[in-house]
């Protein structure tokens, strides 16, 4: 029997201190050669070990073999620059520097697939693996070459399907895609955006979510949310045209946001991973605060696929903190499942 309320991160949680700086995001490796795929291994154990500890249902990976959630995976990709980069404003909200693509980008070898393996090894629970979104991609570098934003995420979402499919033959169970872009770039998500993303799942037998969050708990991400006023009305514009989509799961953010909860009405009968824990900030929810996240979002969403997670990734926390918000994160959800168990 499947368990009521599956918990999981989004999926970045802190690297230890001792692989790459802590509480930083493009954090460089304080590792090199087959020391760094030694470390890397090792703090994939510990992330697993911290989420078995914490009672975590669903496994990531903590994204501790990745650098950064999008540029680990283009770096892989032919026709793209990391030397000669270029500053670009990222989701309109801050500068980066980013690389280049100049020629046609293509995938050349499998980019997580060892890593998936090497998870799926260690661990009997079901796993989830997070990929960048098209969209995200396309916002997170610049094109000198396509010089059309949606060819350039069609090339994209090509590349993810081949590296999806590989994940799924590797035993993963849940493959999500990162699209925070798609709480920023309506038109682009109705016009070519949800089309891209169906084709980055395209034959895919295992089950896919999508993670539109507000963006990680970076003073960028927080000055914007300042902006939107007391109601974060995004999740609108994009829901139906997701609602009519293939994807199986869709992970929001919830804890301490401006989302009205009943925007989750408009995808009704798909799952829901309801963010219950706020990556934003260093105080620990309680866990009724989390249950009472997790008893809003069931007025819109069937128990049965309402799956409680993070906000958005918790890379930028500090370990201590990210493991007493997962231990949250379980406890408040273990306070619904008592509810309906009466």
């Amino acid at each position: 029997m499947k368990k009521l309320l599956p918990t999981s991160t989004v999926g970045s949680l802190p690297k230890p201190a001792w692989l790459a700086t802590p509480e930083k995001l493009w954090s460089p490796w304080k590792l090199k050669g087959d020391k760094l795929l030694e470390g890397k291994q090792d703090a994939l154990r510990i992330s697993l070990q911290e989420q078995q500890l914490a009672g975590l249902d669903i496994i990531c990976d903590g994204e501790q073999t990745r650098q950064h959630f999008v540029t680990t995976f283009i770096e892989s990709l032919s026709g793209v620059d990391f030397e000669n980069r270029k500053v670009v404003k990222i989701r309109d909200r801050y500068d980066a520097s980013v690389p280049v693509v100049y020629g046609d980008v293509a995938r050349r070898k499998s980019v997580f697939v060892d890593d998936a393996k090497f998870l799926r090894k260690q661990t009997n629970k079901p796993i989830k693996w997070a990929l960048p979104g098209p969209m995200t991609m396309v916002d997170t570098l610049y094109d000198n070459h396509y010089k059309s934003r949606e060819k350039l995420a069609w090339e994209f979402a090509k590349a993810l399907n081949e590296e999806a499919k590989e994940l799924q033959d590797a035993g993963v169970d849940i493959i999500q895609f990162d699209e925070p872009a798609f709480n920023v770039f309506f038109e682009e998500v109705n016009d070519w955006g949800m089309a891209v993303l169906e084709r980055a799942i395209d034959g895919l037998d295992c089950e896919t979510a999508v993670h539109i969050c507000y963006g990680y708990g970076i003073k960028a991400n927080n000055d914007w949310k300042k902006t939107l006023g007391s109601e974060w009305r995004q999740y609108e514009e994009i829901f139906p045209k997701i609602q009519n989509s293939n994807i199986d799961i869709v992970s929001l953010e919830c804890q301490n946001s401006g989302v009205p909860m009943d925007l989750i009405e408009l995808i009704r009968g798909k799952k829901i991973m309801v963010g219950a824990i706020d990556v934003a900030t260093n105080s620990i929810e309680t866990p009724e605060e989390v249950a009472d996240t997790l008893r809003k979002a069931l007025e819109f969403v069937d128990i049965e696929n309402l799956y409680p997670c993070t906000n958005c990734g918790m890379a930028p926390l500090s370990r201590n903190i990210a493991q007493d918000k997962l231990n949250a994160l379980t406890a408040g959800t273990e306070i619904i499942r008592k509810e309906f168990s009466l």
